[in-house]
């Protein structure tokens, strides 16, 4: 199965900020969702962000005004740009692309919030 490649995951201060990206294959067509996932050590995996084909967007309660996603349609991407990040913000975070032909996840990326 196609793999989703995601990159821009590490270690960032509180409040600081970090962007992750998430590249789809060029054999993937008919996409009409693209998201981000996380999951947190102990904790079942959670929605964080998604974005339609049209940009109609969705945000966890935990994430809004604080983390924006984004993508280009021409070059099958998506970000997540995190500003003002948070402790609880740490976790695996997972890429996520839903099409005619099914669901795909990248292998995630991490993030830590400390200091």
């Amino acid at each position: 199965q196609a793999q989703l490649v995601e990159s821009g995951g590490g270690l960032v201060q509180p409040g600081g900020s970090l962007r992750l990206s998430c590249a789809a294959p060029g054999n993937i067509f008919g996409i009409y969702v693209m998201g981000w996932y996380r999951q947190a050590p102990g904790k079942q995996r959670e929605l964080v962000a998604t974005i339609t084909t049209g940009g109609s967007t969705t945000y966890d309660d935990s994430v809004k005004g604080r983390f924006t996603i984004s993508r280009d349609n021409g070059e099958k991407t998506v970000a997540l740009q995190m500003i003002s990040v948070k402790p609880e913000d740490t976790a695996v975070y997972y890429c996520n692309i839903k099409s005619i032909a099914g669901d795909y996840w990248g292998r995630g990326t991490q993030v830590t919030v400390s200091s």
